[in-house]
């Protein structure tokens, strides 16, 4: 949750006194309404949450007028252009189809810290839209402030400023300040500088009061004036202080965001004449017709500019500022952006009006000079931090590392098309900016083989003329432009706006620097672990000749092939269309379940030569010079919202196999600290209890059983107490073979027994648990009407092809949806402790880095005197990322090495 919360009040006279007079043509005047539907539209479109309200002042008199008589007793009437503004501007929260929230008895400002408190107890957090310099007190991790007025945000940094202290001593400064405005006492004589000496000297109001009443405060007109007005700073604090326990007049979880109706909206504008935000948000007098996305933009693409003077490129950044937003694409030597230098950056401010900035190209003869990077680096820089741009990427993470690489500190807001388009269409098709240009915006974009040639003759992009080398970036940042202002406002439309801001977007920032750190290996072990590898292979070859009856070339797929079903005659081969027979790991799985030990000792061979390749081998040469390993998750190709890793695949090492294990002890802890893992326990199978609603299973996580032995007991009908081996392990490959839809034939295959008695296992587990057998016809059919499912949390899971007519795609569709909410809801849940983590560390002191995430687990490292520490706040912050009907449980180990930790 992403509660913005709009000060209404407070805006109310921010706005009339800034805004020039306006009237519309009944003489009303509306320069206050004019300056907050403005302002609702900007925020809404830029600094979207998934629940927003409109936070108004009931009446003058509230309980603090009982406390105190005089508060804002001597306040003027409000100016009578604006009174009538004040029922308008409710009335134009009501048009953007806002909660418009006021209490009697209370003030705003209190409303506004009891719901940000509501947020935060849901595990979300808060955005207070206002300047208000009473509303600072509320700012703390989770709670930020936005100035309305100017788009800035007000953080710690802004509150120190003003008060010369932290958020949480606010109300100690400002009661011994008071208000003369409100009529708020204070102590006469105190200032702000005085008050935040003496706050910062002495802690609280308290202390000040009793330094100054026992003498232990220096004597002087100001220790005369505290002990004097002692109570008038009492009374002042609780004036100030905001009530966080003021009754909710709406439940925060009303106050999620809705899309406006079109026409209520647009009829609003029309009667108070406000034509230019009518034509900004491209409102039209028909109803809304919400499952049609936006037409492309009409302007031509091409005719971009090559920007080689500080001047087109200031002129460009000013156009930026102007327009709120710029979609931005770097260019490098090296499409991993852990290892490729910076070439270039495009950037795009409206549709057909965007240019590429050289930095690092060989220029040719004919190429004007372009810009140094160091004074490019200035202009760009101040752009990247400027609060009042938004900064719109495809494939943030890629472009933020590279960026990083060159030196830009911090780069904000930001939004990313690629993951835009991910949260509301996992697993319906590719989210590449060239997929997405081609379905969204009927363009194919410029291949990079048609600017930098192909084969023998392909230039890197270093050496690709200027010209042709704008064309290709300054068109990749007007394509993602255009996807920006197409897709964003379709995430509402599609109820995925809440994923994509707190999730998906939240997550940029952390994976770039899990990538940026990487993770450490132990390189001597690394080819000590290939010696042993070569060893055991060489075994194995020699046990699969004597086998086969002579010497061939064990990796040699037509020399095996000729072996096994021309030499040995074994059944079941087949011909490709080049003649050679068929040995990849279905053939040979075949055989060996039909006990054929060359066959079996083949796979174990090969899957060994794979384990060596691929990281005993490979793992050296992707070192850095500091033994550390970078891999690249991927965060937009998964249908379920799993992670992905490249570059290395860190995510493929054999989980129950003693090679896996072997592998996890190469990666080690840098000296001085300690690998912690934290690991969700069968976090899958407490999905299904969860959302099939098993009340047998939900009540055995809630007792914290042996959730296999339990399963085992009910369905083969034995007691949970001596429990063998056996019985335990049929149950386990029952429960995790239901999650992924097994067949009877699969069953049968893990268990080794036949197709029939497996079967029967099946049966006699779904009449045990019916809710299972409900819960997986159910989803069958929410995937055909629908072509999606969803996961408890609300993500697309999409699946094409649970139409298609061939039986055997469909039934892998359906076993497809029927897995989706399970291991999408489990991504969904890590997703969210990865973005909570690394606050929660910092909040506690703890400088434990986050490095990996493989599925279910993530991994730290940690100096070893935190290690223990960093453990525990991981598992609280994991088992209360979400809320499900069951208990979510975290195992943490502590090792030098991710096997030892594992």
């Amino acid at each position: 949750m992403r509660l913005v919360l709009v000060d209404g009040s407070g805006f109310i006279f921010r706005a009339f006194h800034a805004i020039p007079d306006m009237t519309r043509p009944d003489g009303v005047h509306v320069n206050a309404v004019f300056g907050f539907c403005n302002m609702i539209a900007r925020l809404m479109k830029e600094h979207t949450g998934s629940h927003l309200a409109v936070i108004f002042d009931a009446g003058r008199m509230t309980f603090r007028n009982r406390m105190y008589e005089p508060y804002k007793a001597h306040r003027p009437e409000a100016p009578p252009e604006l009174v009538p503004q004040f029922a308008l501007i409710r009335e134009a929260a009501r048009a953007f189809g806002l909660p418009s929230i006021e209490l009697d008895d209370w003030e705003a400002d209190d409303l506004i810290a009891a719901y940000a408190k509501a947020a935060l107890q849901a595990g979300g957090e808060a955005v207070i839209v206002s300047s208000d310099k009473d509303l600072m007190q509320l700012i703390r991790p989770g709670v930020t402030m936005l100035d309305p007025m100017k788009n800035v945000p007000i953080g710690e940094a802004e509150v120190a400023a003003k008060f010369g202290v932290t958020p949480d001593k606010v109300i100690e400064v400002q009661a011994l300040i008071g208000d003369a405005v409100d009529n708020v006492p204070g102590v006469r004589g105190i200032g702000p500088k005085g008050a935040a000496e003496l706050i910062g000297q002495y802690g609280t109001l308290e202390a000040v009061l009793e330094a100054a009443k026992s003498g232990a405060m220096k004597p002087g007109k100001r220790r005369d004036m505290l002990v004097e007005f002692a109570d008038n700073a009492r009374i002042s604090k609780e004036l100030v202080k905001l009530r966080d326990d003021a009754p909710l007049p709406e439940p925060v979880e009303d106050l999620a965001l809705r899309h406006w109706d079109d026409a209520v909206l647009s009829a609003f504008l029309d009667t108070n004449n406000f034509k230019s935000i009518k034509q900004r948000l491209a409102l039209s007098d028909a109803p809304r017709a919400e499952a049609a996305a936006p037409k492309a933009e009409a302007a031509a693409f091409g005719g971009y500019e090559t920007i080689t003077s500080m001047a087109a490129l200031t002129a460009l950044i000013e156009a930026a500022r102007q327009a709120g937003f710029v979609a931005v694409d770097v260019q490098t030597d090296d499409r991993n952006s852990l290892h490729g230098n910076l070439l270039g950056i495009a950037l795009a401010v409206a549709p057909g009006r965007a240019g590429y900035v050289p930095l690092g190209h060989n220029l040719g003869l004919e190429d004007t000079p372009q810009l140094l990077w160091p004074d490019a680096l200035g202009a760009l820089g101040a752009l990247f931090t400027d609060v009042a741009v938004l900064k719109i990427f495809h494939d943030a993470k890629y472009n933020l590392e590279v960026l990083t690489r060159a030196g830009v500190a911090q780069v904000a807001p930001l939004d990313d098309v690629m993951l835009i388009s991910y949260a509301q269409d996992a697993g319906n098709f590719s989210h590449d900016r060239e997929t997405l240009a081609r379905k969204h915006l009927a363009h194919e974009l410029k291949s990079f083989d048609s600017v930098a040639g192909s084969g023998r003759a392909r230039l890197s992009f270093a050496n690709v003329p200027l010209a042709g080398a704008s064309a290709f970036a300054a068109e990749a940042a007007d394509v993602t432009l255009r996807l920006w202002a197409m897709l964003k406002p379709l995430l509402r439309v599609n109820k995925s706006l809440a994923l994509y801001e707190l999730v998906e977007k939240k997550l940029i920032p952390v994976l770039t620097a899990m990538e940026l750190h990487g993770v450490m290996v132990d390189r001597a072990d690394l080819r000590a672990m290939s010696v042993e590898f070569e060893g055991r292979m060489a075994e194995i070859e020699t046990d699969i000749q004597r086998l086969a009856g002579q010497e061939f070339n064990v990796g040699s797929p037509k020399q095996l092939g000729e072996i096994l079903f021309e030499r040995m005659g074994l059944p079941g081969g087949k011909r490709g269309k080049a003649g050679a027979w068929g040995t990849d790991s279905s053939v040979l799985e075949g055989l060996a379940e039909q006990g054929i030990e060359v066959a079996q000792r083949v796979m174990d061979w090969r899957q060994l030569a794979k384990l060596k390749s691929t990281y005993a081998d490979a793992l050296i040469g992707q070192a850095d010079e500091n033994g550390r390993v970078h891999t690249s998750f991927q965060m937009a190709v998964a249908a379920t919202g799993r992670l992905s890793s490249t570059d290395p695949n860190l995510q493929n090492i054999p989980i129950r196999t003693v090679e896996g294990a072997r592998i996890r002890k190469t990666f080690i802890a840098a000296p001085g600290c300690s690998l912690v893992s934290a690991d969700y326990s069968q976090i899958e199978l407490r999905l299904l209890a969860h959302v099939a609603d098993i009340a047998a299973l939900k009540e055995s996580f809630a007792r914290g059983e042996d959730i296999h032995a339990r399963t085992a007991s009910e369905v083969f009908g034995v007691p949970m107490a001596g429990m063998d081996a056996a019985t335990r392990r049929r149950a386990k490959a029952i429960n995790f073979g239901i999650i992924y839809g097994i067949s009877a034939f699969g069953l049968g295959r893990q268990l080794g027994v036949g197709a029939g008695e497996a079967k029967a296992y099946i049966d006699a587990y779904f009449k045990r648990y019916p809710e299972i057998r409900a819960y997986m016809e159910a989803t069958k059919e929410e995937a055909r009407s629908q072509g999606y499912v969803l996961t408890p949390f609300g993500r697309r899971c999409w699946v094409p092809r649970i139409k298609d007519k061939m039986p055997q795609l469909r039934a892998y569709a359906e076993r497809q949806a029927i897995n989706a909410p399970l291991q999408g809801g489990a991504a969904d849940i890590i997703k969210q402790a990865m973005v909570k983590l690394p606050k929660a560390m910092a909040r506690a002191g703890l400088s434990a880095t986050l490095i990996l995430q493989v599925h279910d687990e993530l991994l730290l490292e940690a100096p070893d005197d935190e290690a223990r520490a960093a453990a525990e706040l991981a598992r609280e912050v994991m088992q209360g990322a979400a809320e499900i009907s069951v208990p979510l449980t975290v195992e943490t180990g502590i090792g030098k090495n991710w096997g030892d930790a594992h």
